[in-house]
């Protein structure tokens, strides 16, 4: 099985270093931003041409790892 987090990219050319998808200028935060929104995997992939189904399955995962902390600091407003 492939290792979805290689799919995300950190590069200081790309983003300003966010992490993006396959190295595109395409951040896991405006994937999760799409996902909250309510669009399913197949507008994404339709609206998207160039996004694969396992680029989203990438960012959720980098997302729960990045959740998985020990430390969390409050929000605050």
């Amino acid at each position: 099985m492939e290792n979805l987090l290689a799919r995300i990219t950190i590069n200081p050319e790309v983003c300003n270093s966010k992490p993006t998808i396959r190295n595109m200028r395409f951040t896991v935060s405006q994937m999760l931003e799409l996902l909250a929104s309510g669009m399913t995997n197949d507008d994404i992939l339709k609206d998207y041409p160039y996004i694969e189904k396992k680029d989203i399955q990438a960012c959720l995962h980098y997302a729960s790892f990045m959740a998985n902390t020990k430390n969390i600091l409050p929000l605050t407003k």
